[in-house]
């Protein structure tokens, strides 16, 4: 799976949590970018992305990520 296509793929998770069809999210996008995005958005976000997948995140995998690239790299590496 390319990152084009995990990137499609998280995009529709983020839509889906944000309830939001028309959000777009790029590598740059962080919490600061999207209204509604805390800390429990985050672990929907995480266990969403998680059961896509079929991969379980360790909380030092989690720890450090500051956006969206981040994430990109983190799954990539985990399903790659």
């Amino acid at each position: 799976m390319n990152e084009q296509q995990i990137l499609a793929a998280v995009q529709d998770i983020f839509r889906d949590n944000f309830d939001d069809d028309s959000l777009v999210i790029t590598r740059a996008t962080n919490a600061n970018d999207i209204e509604d995005w805390d800390s429990l958005e985050q672990i929907n976000l995480l266990t969403a992305i998680e059961k896509k997948f079929g991969i379980k995140f360790k909380l030092a995998d989690v720890r450090g990520l500051k956006d969206v690239g981040d994430l990109l790299d983190l799954v990539g590496r985990m399903v790659g």
